[in-house]
């Protein structure tokens, strides 16, 4: 199939008109080493590949770096007939720099390109107009002015794509500017062609004024991620409520029809009552990827990080390690690699080892199985904040302060023999805009997929093991079974916690993903009391009376701990160090093991 490739600097619109080209015809995949998802997409008879923004063929980041190989090596291969660079209309110069380095290696590779002038609605607010005509003679390649959001433009960008994607590649017309020197030569397009600096940056600095200010840009960053907890659980309560509903619903017809005896038993107390229980978290990750979302696309989440860097570096850490600390409350895989656009080596090493207290994705189900059976759901903090959001972002807050507890410490020790020159903080400031809710849909959608298809498969399994464990030797009880007796071996390492040896097994076979502690214990319960409420796994929990303080005891348990051998995986491969993945795998389960024990003894 022949192979259309779109690039472009970071927050020009690409990834937006990527889907207006591709619509739902796509897939997400990634380069060994990239962190940002490579997308490839059908338009017409063409495969489309949106690969990640750059600011630069002269990279910085090994992100970047690789990056930039991946746009070479396609270049190189005789499916590639078209490369489509996007250009901010709004920073017409920035984005010229990174045009006109691939305009000239377009010319090298003899492959036909063109120019996509995105976000000209913007421009029409301040009744600026370029000429679009004079600037495709100026780069000697076609450019067409277009708005992926309002769609103007778009349907002739497309024509004109399907036009010179099918022709053959033929020697491009020379520029009449000098492509050799693109720092200068953008200047000189930008004077003549782009909306002055000053028109541009007026509402911007407006509102940065505000969000940026030393007190109130730090009351607005308190009150955002605030508002992001408590809407997780305020938001996500009635999806929750309705997929609990259908899983109790489906499981009462399929064990109606199901004759008592083996089968019946496996469906409802494997199936049902292990799978059936992660499922109802689900809702809230997508909650989470919604909101990250809004921030991220918005401009804020860099502003965010600049507000961070000054607080940040007091615990040895960058103004950039925000992203990855922020990407590590949805997946620490991801936010690990992420951390490669650190410049500094040192700093870059200290992110990833604290990374994984960040508060990912797969301890939501932990944290709302918990929170739901522990802390009462019609209580309110001062009378306005539901106790249970407040706790969830208590819990969220200590995995934080924690991180940046042992950041500290970290950063007066000697690590590695890394060079410790350190660069200096350069971040851009995105334009302020409104999300656009097709790609951001696109996202919160593909995260709730990625994470069943992720979870459910290891969660299936480990039920699946869990049943027969438990259910044989038949009519031996569960207390004889075999699981029972594993459990009851195992129990003294976790009674002085005042957890029994059902939550011992739970924790133990959560290494694998943190998510399936819910799915054992699903499974075990429902074991125990297959005729109770199989998808109500947090009523069966509160019901048997457990001390608060075992219960804040575990929650603190998963803050800390490192329980997940995928994400220890991924830090022996990003350090080449096993000694450092391992360490930190037995150093923070100590860890959370004794603040388990002082939560529990103390509350």
């Amino acid at each position: 199939m022949q192979r259309i490739i779109l690039v472009g600097k970071p927050n020009c619109g690409k990834s937006l008109l990527f889907n207006q080209l591709t619509g739902l015809r796509q897939k997400v995949a990634n380069f060994p080493g990239v962190t940002v998802e490579l997308r490839a997409g059908q338009f017409e008879q063409f495969e489309v590949l949106d690969f990640p923004g750059t600011y630069s063929l002269n990279t910085l980041s090994k992100d970047e770096e690789i990056a930039v190989e991946k746009i070479n090596e396609a270049l190189v291969q005789d499916d590639t007939h078209m490369l489509v660079c996007v250009l901010d209309a709004t920073r017409l110069e920035r984005s010229l720099v990174f045009a006109l380095q691939v305009l000239a290696l377009a010319r090298k590779h003899n492959k036909n390109i063109m120019f996509a002038l995105n976000m000209v609605d913007e421009l029409e607010h301040h009744n600026h107009h370029i000429d679009i005509d004079k600037l495709s003679e100026q780069l000697g390649v076609p450019v067409c002015a277009l708005s992926a959001k309002t769609l103007k433009g778009v349907d002739t960008f497309k024509q004109l794509l399907i036009e010179s994607a099918s022709a053959q590649a033929v020697a491009l017309p020379e520029p009449q500017v000098d492509i050799n020197d693109p720092v200068k030569t953008s200047r000189a397009l930008a004077k003549e062609h782009a909306l002055p600096a000053s028109i541009v940056l007026k509402n911007q600095n407006r509102i940065d004024a505000f969000l940026l200010n030393n007190l109130l840009g730090s009351v607005a960053f308190f009150g955002i991620m605030f508002f992001l907890f408590q809407s997780i659980f305020t938001w996500a309560t009635p999806l929750m409520d309705g997929v609990e509903a259908g899983i109790e619903a489906l499981a009462g017809v399929v064990t109606t029809i199901l004759p008592s005896g083996l089968a019946h038993d496996f469906i409802s107390d494997a199936m049902f009552g292990g799978v059936g229980s992660f499922l109802v978290f689900v809702p809230q990750i997508m909650v989470l990827t919604f909101i990250i979302g809004i921030l991220e696309d918005s401009g804020y989440l860099a502003r965010a990080a600049l507000i961070c860097h000054k607080p940040l570096s007091y615990f040895g850490l960058s103004g950039r390690s925000f992203i990855p600390y922020l990407s590590g409350h949805a997946c620490a895989i991801p936010a690990i690699m992420a951390a490669r656009t650190i410049e500094s080596p040192r700093k870059r090493l200290i992110t990833m080892m604290t990374i994984p207290l960040m508060s990912c994705s797969a301890r939501l189900p932990v944290y709302a199985l918990l929170i739901a059976a522990f802390i009462p759901s019609d209580h309110y903090w001062l009378g306005v904040f539901n106790l249970q959001g407040v706790t969830f972002f208590a819990l969220y807050m200590f995995g934080i302060i924690t991180a940046l507890l042992v950041s500290a410490m970290l950063s007066k020790m000697s690590l590695t023999e890394q060079d410790k020159t350190e660069m200096p903080f350069i971040l851009e400031l995105p334009t302020y805009r409104l999300p656009h809710w097709k790609p951001l849909m696109h996202r919160v959608i593909n995260s709730g997929m990625q994470f069943i298809k992720r979870a459910a498969p290891v969660i299936f399994i480990v039920s699946v093991v869990l049943w027969v464990l438990g259910y044989f030797p038949m009519n031996a009880g569960l207390e004889h079974s075999w699981l029972g007796q594993f459990g009851h071996v195992i129990e003294p390492v976790f009674a002085p916690l005042g957890l029994d040896w059902r939550y011992g097994v739970a924790m133990l076979m959560s290494f694998l993903a943190r998510e399936v502690f819910v799915g054992v214990l699903g499974t075990l319960y429902g074991i125990d009391g297959a005729d109770e409420n199989i998808a109500g796994l947090a009523e069966n929990i509160a019901a048997e009376g457990m001390p608060i303080g075992t219960g804040i005891g575990l929650l603190v348990f998963y803050v800390v701990a490192l329980q997940c051998v995928a994400t220890v995986a991924t830090l022996r491969a990003e350090t080449g160090n096993g000694k450092i993945a391992w360490g930190l795998y037995a150093l923070y389960g100590v860890l959370a093991y004794c603040l388990a024990l002082l939560a529990t003894i103390l509350i």
